[in-house]
């Protein structure tokens, strides 16, 4: 590196991201801090005369080629709004390769502004009951439960509040035998898990309804990770979840069936949800 500077003899700085936050690529943070650092603004820089060069592509394997380790940089030049080029292509003067995106915002927000089907609306059950959630760590549950469970005065028991499964039950049966219908509202990801649920309905005299939340894992870490940067879209202040959260989720995850006991099974699909400016922070890259 130090060669390199020596024989460019221009300034240069260097920005090091050391951590998994806001200034990680494909986040924006370090270019936030370069307009800071010399008291620039998004207008004042010539971006026609701009550009970024990275090896994190997203190209696909081929011929003599291995795929790329991620698209992260390929996301930073688009999340900026800068021509992007990888070393091959800048250096090299080579042609283009084919890649392709580990996740793409963009699909959803399409999706949800061309789809006019409105999801159908929670139907309260008439009898006393537990909804119980089943889906990947952010992949709508707790958006769910604020939309549509708390108005209709269903009780939440979190486990990410209350820590374990013991307290959950406990807590549940507490604001059952009050007369009230409760939604549970965590993983869940196999039948054995579920069981206690089904058990617990059937020790009160309840009926028990499944709602499966059904959302791919690049969705799922997309929107931990938009979660936890935006405090705005953060009212629970939830930090990043590790990476195990998901692989351990993903290594159990069995679909609920009416075998299990419940009284009706509901598929919610991921769809984005929020405001033009919680969609403008949303469809960006982020993973």
């Amino acid at each position: 590196m130090s060669s390199i500077l020596r024989q460019l003899d221009i300034p240069t700085t260097i920005y090091a991201a050391t951590k998994f936050d806001n200034f990680r690529k494909p986040r924006t943070g370090m270019w936030d801090e370069i307009l800071e650092d010399y008291d620039l603004t998004p207008e004042t820089v010539d971006m026609t005369q701009s550009f970024f060069v990275g090896d994190a592509a997203g190209r696909i394997a081929g011929k003599g080629f291995k795929e790329d380790f991620a698209d992260s940089d390929r996301g930073f030049g688009d999340n900026i709004g800068l021509l992007f080029l990888t070393p091959e292509e800048y250096f090299l003067d080579e042609e283009p390769r084919e890649y392709a995106r580990a996740f793409q915002p963009k699909e959803y927000t399409d999706m949800a502004a061309a789809d006019d089907a409105v999801e159908p609306p929670f139907i309260k059950s008439s009898e006393q009951e537990i909804i119980l959630f089943t889906g990947s760590p952010a992949s709508g549950k707790s958006t769910y439960y604020h939309t549509n469970l708390h108005p209709l005065g269903y009780v939440r028991i979190n486990q990410d509040l209350l820590k374990t499964r013991d307290r959950c039950l406990k807590a549940a049966r507490a604001a059952l035998e009050e007369g009230k219908s409760v939604a549970i509202d965590a993983t869940n990801p196999d039948e054995a898990t579920r069981a206690h649920w089904v058990g617990l309905a059937r020790d009160v005299g309840v009926q028990i309804r499944s709602v499966h939340f059904v959302a791919g894992k690049g969705v799922c870490r997309h929107n931990d990770v938009v979660r936890a940067l935006n405090l705005e879209m953060n009212p629970e202040k939830r930090a990043i979840l590790p990476n195990i959260a998901f692989t351990s989720y993903n290594s159990k995850y069995t679909p609920p069936t009416l075998d299990e006991g419940f009284n009706e099974i509901i598929e919610v699909k991921f769809r984005f949800q929020g405001t033009d400016d919680e969609k403008k922070i949303w469809s960006r890259y982020w993973t």
